[in-house]
């Protein structure tokens, strides 16, 4: 059994009604989980906001909305591992599914749990897709996706997947927030390993402007940026990348998918 929730900020009935048509049409029931409000939010006051790691890996600070957008994913994960299910799909409300993404999941997940138990997350809304190594191609609707681990664990969270074991570590092992969510599930999942994703992406954006990240009247592109925003910025993505090669490389599934 697999959960499936979509994270909706209060006051924004129209984006549920959207995406919640899109699930009923696949036969998809799904828990509304209310999201978190940072816009309002006094970031001093924030006990386990690092203003300092965020300047440094960031070359900025963060704003309330990227607080509150983590701080979001942080409940709905609370919330999944309340339940028994096995694993948890997420979607924010701008998320757009292409196909029956519960139905690509039952086919892919078995073959995954085989192929890595251990896995911890999966990015079904990438919109790019670096240095990765194919494991298997499954359909839905019609349409075909290739199953990949994710060795530079693509950005966004329009719509993830957990298992129990990545939503527990998630929870279990967080301590301060130094980046916005997406930002730091590149950060773990790359040095970490077991993240994964499906190329093309089963599930895209209405290209709506996100209301969770939005901040109150400041761009979070120019918040507090340093002079040294440009460097640190290129320097988060050279190790990654780096990072990600030498996973490639090493990485030696247990069998084939799909």
């Amino acid at each position: 059994m697999m959960k499936t929730y979509i994270i909706n900020l209060d006051g924004n009935p129209e984006r549920l009604e959207k995406i919640g048509s899109i699930l009923a049409g696949f036969g998809l029931p799904f828990e509304r989980i209310s999201a978190v409000d940072g816009r309002r939010y006094d970031l001093a006051t924030l006990a386990d906001y690092d203003a300092s790691a965020a300047m440094a890996y960031m070359g900025r600070s963060l704003v309330g909305g990227e607080i509150g957008c983590y701080y979001s994913h942080l409940k709905v994960a609370k919330a999944f591992l309340e339940t028994d299910a096995p694993y948890a799909l997420v979607f924010e409300d701008d998320a757009l599914p292409l196909c029956n993404t519960v139905d690509l999941l039952d086919k892919a997940l078995p073959d995954l749990d085989a192929l890595d138990p251990d896995w911890l997350l999966i990015n079904i809304g990438n919109n790019k897709m670096k240095i990765s190594t194919g494991l298997g191609w499954y359909a839905a609707d019609e349409k075909r996706f290739e199953l990949v681990a994710a060795h530079y664990f693509p950005m966004t969270t329009s719509a993830i997947v957990w298992s129990r074991r990545g939503a527990e570590r998630f929870v279990r092992e967080h301590r301060t927030i130094f980046a916005p969510v997406d930002n730091f599930f590149r950060h773990w999942l790359t040095r970490e390993g077991h993240g994964y994703s499906f190329w093309p992406a089963p599930v895209t954006t209405s290209g709506a402007e996100s209301q969770i990240l939005a901040s109150s009247g400041a761009s979070r592109k120019n918040n507090s940026r340093r002079w040294f925003y440009g460097f640190a910025k290129q320097k988060r993505l050279m190790i990654d990348k780096y990072i990600a090669w030498r996973k490639k490389r090493r990485f030696r599934p247990q069998g084939k998918a799909g």
